[in-house]
């Protein structure tokens, strides 16, 4: 599924869009497309991305000038001269892009600086299976029109694009495309992507460690759960003292991908090791039932302990050190060496 007929008239409509979070759904088909006035080395003049759920799937800018997938079981969900026809067609999307961005900046009256152009259209199944979908468009950051699949109608924000909506609702074979690509062709897409990336988008359980550690500045000790191998994204993470959510006091990290389809993240929270507390680490995720939970095993060695026990190691250490070091420079200082003689641990040997 590429820019199809839908994106082809928004543009020649004169529509713009940005990038927006959709309804809830526990499946979507998502695109985005975007062009800039003033591309530089990390920033191409227009780049197409698409998305089944959170899994980027396809990539293309200007720079590369190919569609190319971003993930292997895309492969299987269309023909071998697929990415050849979306290539050329969003080579076309590109050069429309260029040509929109330079009229909109003529109607705006902008004579420099650095503008946006952006579109991004969704279609979506529930947790029901009922469908849904929407399209977004904007210029420079601005939301300005956007098509509500209820009443097959366009609809706008400032007053400069009413005279667009006009134009578009009554472009009737205009609307019914829009309708059936939305409703029908979109969702065909999506239910095949889903038929062959049914592994990789399924669910996955969530892992979770937790480990502590002493800080040596404020003498607190930091409790740490690492919760891995989940899938979606989606998670929630929080420490629990005797029972009771921590929320304020829980710390989490941003949820980063793993590199194989899961994602990870780290939570953590500080203790006072003296107070006797129990604490849990509470993860809810989709693919749970209930909660999982995972508490700080105490029956291991103390952090307190630990630090003497480390502590005594070094003092230790020190100590044959300075005596050893004493006991050589003293045999030296009457000219006498030693070595270990063969075969023998003990005996010293002059030299």
């Amino acid at each position: 599924m590429g820019a199809g007929l839908l994106l082809r008239l928004l543009l020649l409509a004169g529509a713009v869009s940005v990038p927006a979070a959709g309804p809830g759904g526990s499946h979507s088909y998502r695109s985005f497309y975007t062009g800039v006035s003033d591309p530089g080395p990390d920033l191409p003049a227009f780049t197409a991305l698409s998305y089944v759920d959170d899994q980027q799937i396809l990539h293309y800018d200007s720079e590369t000038q190919r569609v190319e997938p971003r993930a292997d079981w895309v492969q299987g969900a269309v023909d071998p001269d697929y990415w050849d026809r979306e290539t050329e067609t969003l080579q076309g999307w590109e050069q429309k892009f260029g040509v929109k961005l330079r009229t909109l900046q003529f109607r705006y009256n902008q004579t420099g600086g650095s503008h946006t152009l952006q579109l991004m259209y969704s279609c979506e199944l529930g947790e029901d299976g009922s469908p849904g979908a929407y399209v977004k468009l904007g210029y420079d950051g601005r939301d300005f029109l956007s098509y509500d699949p209820k009443k097959r109608t366009w609809a706008a924000a400032p007053a400069e694009t009413q005279v667009t909506q006009r134009r578009l609702n009554e472009y009737k074979a205009f609307l019914q495309s829009a309708a059936t690509y939305m409703e029908e062709t979109c969702i065909e897409w999506l239910r095949k992507y889903l038929q062959h990336g049914k592994a990789a988008l399924q669910s996955k359980h969530p892992v979770a460690q937790v480990n502590d550690r002493l800080s040596s500045r404020d003498g607190l000790t930091t409790l740490s759960c690492w919760v891995h191998g989940f899938y979606p994204k989606d998670v929630a993470v929080v420490w629990l003292k005797n029972g009771e959510a921590q929320p304020q006091e829980t710390s989490r990290s941003r949820v980063l991908p793993s590199g194989d389809g899961t994602y990870q993240i780290w939570a953590t929270i500080k203790i006072n090791p003296s107070r006797s507390h129990d604490y849990t680490c509470s993860v809810e995720h989709v693919s749970l039932g209930a909660a999982l939970r995972v508490a700080l095993d105490k029956s291991r060695v103390e952090p307190e302990f630990n630090l003497m026990l480390i502590t005594g190691l070094v003092v230790t250490v020190v100590l044959v050190v300075a005596v050893s070091g004493s006991a050589v420079s003293f045999l030296r200082r009457q000219g006498v060496g030693y070595r270990a003689a063969p075969g023998s641990t003990t005996t010293p040997t002059p030299t």
